[in-house]
């Protein structure tokens, strides 16, 4: 078998170096675990003929059985044994007859790197099926997203079908789609394990100018099942934001902050300088439907149209699942991230 096909090797941990066991590669590992372990050992002695003749061999079985398996481990624990009666034992580099304690010696060897070579294979065969398990867990998650895609293009089509007289409509609920399947490709890109909300609200904001958005706020990981909530309200208030609101004109602006107090997350939306909004431009299907979104997160969402424009407040129960990261150093205040351009609104 060649080394490229037998190694397999991931950088993050290097106990994953493995070849496949008995194979002429794993042999080879073996010998040179004992011929390093012997080198170690003769310049010990170097230092102290008293050094006993045989620990240095127990990490060579130990790499040996991990990298190239049992065989390995069982040719690592002959060969480091015969060496070290040949070279170590006196009288040295001879086969001379063993005394009893020289015996003795050997045979606890013998005892105590098998057992080392039996649990190394059990690791092996542990991390081998850990790793299966993931793979397959991965397929599983790329087909789940390949069937919601579908899923989502089917149901856009029915939509346009059936709601071809009611544009408005159609369109709303068409954006709340595409945004959850936005954020569905959020949640895929970490293998399921949900989005942060910095990256939902980058998503949504990406279409319009950065010059206008001022975001702000710690890093906070959100599981799947809020993730795509949070998703769905980003998008309904940005697009109301692009069609009534800040966006809609090249002077306004829009300021996204959020933070996290006593398990709760708040996010704050406030818009300023653009046109006059009344109170129908914000109170369409989206925005009463993800209204009632939050509930399960006993979360509510209070709108106020002020002069300066529409300011929104949101605030929800965290889960336990949700991750809340140290913010990077030289962040403002310590606390928030600013990822926008210019200042927040007054």
């Amino acid at each position: 078998m060649p080394v490229g096909a037998a190694l397999r090797f991931a950088p993050r941990n290097w106990l994953k170096l493995r070849v496949a066991p008995g194979s002429t590669e794993a042999y080879a590992i073996a010998v040179a675990c004992v011929a390093i372990a012997a080198l170690v050992r003769a310049v010990l002695g170097l230092i102290d003929k008293d050094i006993l003749p045989l620990p240095t061999f127990y990490p060579a079985v130990l790499i040996a059985a991990l990298v190239g398996g049992w065989q390995a481990g069982i040719l690592a624990t002959a060969l480091g044994g015969i060496i070290a009666w040949w070279a170590f034992m006196a009288p040295s580099y001879s086969f001379a007859p063993l005394t009893p304690g020289q015996s003795i010696g050997l045979v606890s060897h013998a005892v105590a790197a098998l057992i080392i070579v039996w649990g190394a294979d059990h690791y092996r065969a542990l991390a081998t099926r850990l790793e299966n398990e993931e793979e397959l867990r991965k397929l599983a998650v790329e087909e789940l997203a390949h069937r919601l895609k579908n899923k989502i293009a089917t149901i856009q089509a029915v939509i346009s079908s059936k709601l071809r007289d009611n544009p408005q409509l159609r369109g709303e609920i068409q954006g709340l789609l595409q945004a959850l399947s936005a954020t569905d490709e959020l949640v895929m890109k970490s293998q399921g394990r949900g989005a942060s909300i910095q990256d939902i609200i980058e998503t949504e904001v990406k279409p319009y100018d950065r010059g206008q958005i001022y975001r702000a706020g710690p890093t906070v990981f959100l599981p799947p099942n809020l993730a795509m909530t949070m998703g769905l309200v980003v998008h309904e208030l940005t697009t109301n934001a692009a069609k009534y609101g800040a966006l809609s004109t090249p002077l306004g602006r829009l300021a996204i902050t959020w933070s996290v107090s006593d398990g709760r997350l708040t996010v704050d939306w406030q818009e300023s300088d653009g046109p006059k909004v009344s109170a129908s431009d914000v109170a369409g299907f989206g925005t009463r439907l993800l209204g009632r979104a939050l509930d399960q997160f006993g979360g509510t969402i209070v709108r106020k149209l002020e002069q300066t424009g529409l300011v929104c407040k949101m605030s929800l129960d965290l889960p336990v699942t949700s991750d809340i990261a140290s913010p990077p150093a030289g962040s403002e205040d310590g606390a928030t991230l600013n990822l926008g351009a210019g200042a927040p609104p007054m």
